[in-house]
């Protein structure tokens, strides 16, 4: 089969050799291997009908209308335009789309392993995340599911369609359906458990031969196991026949949530939640259902966030959601190197505390009316030298209750910078006005790049006298007569290593 897609990825077959030896698939016999055809593009790109080996694929994903497409039309014919989306979505054909972010024009087609390397390393430190702190930022608030164990890449990085179903399945293989004792309540011709006084008055005070009884019942069929269940049909496309059957054959009984659930899915989750906290199970049996229950949750809120414009689920005769996981890079990039650049913080002092995307009042009328309000990506707080209290929200600050101030403020973009004069006045104004409104005594703003030859770069603002005919840059002696002035500095943060390039501007410890 040809393809005139030059970013189309051959079909590869994952076994043994090429997936690390505590995967599942190395568990498996060579041939039940799966197998997956992708077609890989990057950010950006445009695509047409020629870069489908299947031109229906191309016709659907205009149909669809998601949000991660801008739909246009040049020189006669119709283009996809690829948004600051990464994810799969599979075509009708069987065809898989991988969308891989772009940083640069150096990102080409030969360096897809490179990318998957690096974005399956975010995906996975995301999940380090302290859960028992406040830590949600938009859409991204449950992708604490994905594998925490840091293990060997293989030279030639699996496509994410195959890393996600791999995440899933090393979940699965160690958790079996859970049973626990519900209450069913029938009315029925003999006597089996407690039986129901007022609803036997109700119901069969006319027929005295009936009995309306509760007991206790040990059953499968509970909010969690049906939860993961879903997940797992939802997966099946990327599964072979061999495989599907073992790993089916316990689930078999259980049926998924049914469309009305999956309306409110956020609920059933809370209650799937809830149902495995009070199960006896031990801390690792527990955990391994937390995180199984965890990954089909998103799966199927990004399946029912990902249907398109184009798809009415109130249509009848409609087919199945088809498997579509798309992520908002903006917001990976941003959750990412918060978490990093937090721990930075936190090693080198516990008096730095994180706060993150902490919204506050920035500008109010005559009559104390907010009128804009501002939210930096991270805030980093540093105490008092005599305040140890280590338990306060990472949502806000009450300078009521700690003493200390705001050390840094930090934005993060995930945008391409050349060199330090590509820098947009829209993004110099925000920093500024971020340090201002905090009286921070840094900011920054931390932008990706591809490897550790980037170094820090320190912004200089120049101050203007009244008569606008003489300037002249802040000196160190008459900072004090500019309370809002703040360093501001431009941090190149590595994707590659998860770190900010080169030695950290100005102590951290003497802020």
């Amino acid at each position: 089969m040809r393809t005139h897609n030059q970013y189309y990825a051959q079909g590869n077959y994952i076994n043994a050799d090429n997936i690390n030896a505590n995967s599942f698939y190395a568990r498996m016999p060579q041939n039940k291997a799966p197998s997956a055809k992708v077609v890989t593009v990057f950010e950006h790109r445009r695509l047409t009908a020629h870069d489908f080996a299947y031109v229906s694929d191309f016709h659907w994903l205009m149909a669809q209308e998601f949000a991660v497409f801008t739909i246009k039309r040049k020189q006669g014919q119709w283009q996809l335009k690829v948004g600051h989306h990464i994810g799969i979505i599979l075509l009708p054909s069987g065809m898989t789309l991988e969308l891989l972010p772009k940083l640069d024009q150096s990102t080409q087609y030969n360096n897809i392993a490179q990318t998957r390397h690096w974005v399956q390393d975010m995906l996975a430190d995301l999940t380090r995340l302290d859960t028992r702190q406040s830590r949600k930022l938009p859409s991204m608030k449950n992708l604490g599911q994905f594998s925490d164990r840091s293990m060997p890449l293989p030279v030639e990085a699996p496509p994410l369609s195959d890393w996600l179903l791999e995440q899933f399945l090393q979940r699965l293989v160690r958790y079996q359906p859970t049973q626990h004792y519900q209450a069913q309540i029938n009315n029925q011709s003999s006597l089996q458990g407690r039986l129901l006084i007022k609803e036997q008055l109700r119901h069969n005070s006319m027929q005295p031969h009936k009995f309306v009884c509760e007991r206790s019942v040990l059953s499968q069929d509970m909010l969690a196991n049906r939860l993961i269940k879903s997940a797992l049909v939802w997966l099946m496309p990327l599964l072979s026949r061999s495989i599907c059957t073992p790993l089916l054959q316990p689930w078999q009984p259980l049926s998924g949530l049914n469309q009305r659930e999956l309306q409110r899915l956020e609920s059933i989750y809370a209650q799937a939640k809830q149902q495995l906290s009070v199960l006896p199970l031990q801390k690792q049996q527990l955990q391994s259902a937390q995180q199984l229950v965890d990954l089909a949750y998103w799966l199927l809120q990004q399946s029912k966030a990902s249907t398109g414009y184009g798809i009415d689920p109130t249509r009848p005769n409609l087919p199945q959601s088809r498997l579509c996981l798309l992520i908002d890079m903006n917001q990976a990039f941003e959750q990412w190197a918060s978490q990093r650049i937090a721990s930075m913080f936190r090693q080198v002092s516990s008096h730095y505390r994180p706060f993150y995307q902490t919204q506050s009042v920035w500008l109010n009328d005559s009559e104390g009316q907010a009128c804009v309000s501002i939210r930096p990506d991270l805030l980093i707080y540093k105490t008092a030298d005599n305040d140890n209290d280590q338990n306060q929200s990472d949502t806000a600050v009450s300078k009521e209750t700690i003493n200390g101030c705001y050390s840094h403020v930090i934005d993060i973009k995930w945008k391409y910078l050349p060199h330090a004069g590509a820098i947009t006045a829209s993004d110099a104004y925000q920093l500024t006005s971020y340090a201002q409104a905090y009286q921070a005594g840094q900011g920054w703003m931390v932008y990706p790049v591809l490897g550790d030859k980037r170094r820090p770069v320190a912004l200089k603002q120049q101050i203007y006298h009244d008569s606008g005919e003489n300037k002249s840059d802040i000196s160190d002696d008459n900072k004090s007569n500019h309370s809002n002035h703040a360093d501001l500095w431009l941090i190149p943060f590595d994707v590659l290593t998860g770190m900010v390039n080169g030695v950290l501007p100005t102590n951290l410890n003497e802020e």
